[in-house]
């Protein structure tokens, strides 16, 4: 197979599809690759170490788009790479697309096969290609909202682990996933008082178990969302519905009430968010000001340590990769039904149940768009 890597062109997006490593692997069974000239210089890797491991590199993205089989990415395609896209082309990126419908469409209009890393699952439930992901997101929403509390930002002065004989800042994290439990690892090695909510209570004696006394673990309702929301300086939204866009679980009213300078880090921003004043942001300007609470929501928040991102994401996704190259994307579907979960469009049709929910749109059932393979 002819496998193909443009050069993210996200703002800010610095990371890249796949590193020589997983180039290595990809051309030592036989396949092919092209890369967009530059598109891992940014964090170290080079048009020359690509070369090295058997890469062929092109000069643009129109180069990559125009020939290859699969497209390998890591940001969803821009409005100009749905243009490039070709009937029949497999796209295996992360796609976000519940709250993005102008994506959708121009996913189902360009016919091609649309493959979600962020819909992957394991056999334990997990999403194993979001995870790496989530890691990176929960530990630098903390990194983010510490400085996000500065002056500077517009934020409440205060420093999130405190001094001897000044309290700590109250930091409250909505969601117990790995977002969350990486948040709270970090915020808790800053010394600061943290609080997870989550409505799972066998996952809060999870983290009750793995971080003691030192985390407070309290049961999400509206009405403790409200309490600790409103008592907090930084609050961390680490909500996750699989491939549907975040419950707004933070509400204008709740925002207008918290005290003046807190901050809002939106990590569930890339499914549209979990408050009610969140917006995109990018790398360029990450935050804005409601209501005098700082909102940090960075649609791309791993872009930032894009060498660490880049590798982390690749260790998950090359095992998927080299089974769609090698056995072609209608028989690595069939024959795992995990990868399988991952397919959001194919061929003009949407076959993301969450996805089709949240647009209005027509659902078919991924096994029912698919071709049978013998």
């Amino acid at each position: 197979m002819l496998i193909g890597v443009p050069k993210e062109i996200k703002v800010h997006e610095y990371r890249v599809g796949l590193t020589p490593a997983s180039v290595r692997e990809l051309t030592s069974q036989g396949h092919r690759v092209m890369i967009e000239t530059n598109a891992g210089t940014a964090i170290g890797l080079s048009d020359d170490m690509y070369r090295h491991v058997g890469a062929s590199i092109v000069p643009s993205a129109a180069d990559v788009f125009e020939k290859a089989e699969m497209i390998v990415k890591v940001k969803e395609p821009q409005e100009r790479e749905i243009a490039m896209l070709r009937s029949g082309q497999v796209l295996f990126t992360y796609l976000h697309l519940a709250p993005d419908p102008d994506q959708t469409r121009g996913l189902l209009r360009s016919d091609c096969v649309a493959i979600a890393y962020e819909t992957v699952t394991d056999a334990r439930g997990g999403l194993p290609l979001l995870a790496p992901m989530s890691e990176v997101a929960g530990r630098m929403s903390i990194q983010a909202g510490a400085h996000c509390l500065e002056m500077e930002p517009g934020g409440r002065g205060m420093l999130l682990g405190g001094v001897p004989g000044v309290p700590a800042a109250r930091v409250v994290i909505i969601g117990g996933g790995v977002v969350g439990a990486n948040a709270a690892r970090m915020a808790m090695g800053l010394e600061a008082h943290v609080t997870v909510l989550d409505t799972s209570l066998r996952r809060l004696a999870d983290l009750d178990l793995q971080f003691g006394a030192k985390l407070n673990t309290i049961y999400s309702t509206i009405d403790s969302i409200e309490e600790y929301v409103l008592g907090a300086d930084l609050v961390v939204g680490a909500v996750l519905l699989p491939g549907a866009s975040a419950p707004k679980l933070i509400t204008e009213d709740m925002v207008r009430r918290m005290k003046k300078g807190s901050v809002i880090v939106d990590v569930a921003i890339d499914q549209g968010g979990c408050s009610e004043t969140s917006r995109a942001t990018t790398h360029a300007q990450p935050t804005y000001r409601v209501h005098d609470v700082v909102h940090y929501c960075v649609a791309n928040m791993p872009g930032a340590v894009a060498r660490t991102s880049t590798f982390a994401l690749n260790n998950a996704t090359l095992p998927f990769t080299v089974a769609l190259a090698n056995k072609g994307y209608r028989k690595a579907l069939a024959d795992d039904k995990h990868l399988l979960e991952g397919l959001n469009i194919h061929r003009g049709a949407l076959t993301y149940k969450a996805v089709a929910e949240a647009q209005h749109l027509v659902y078919v059932p991924p096994e029912n768009a698919l071709p049978v393979v013998h």
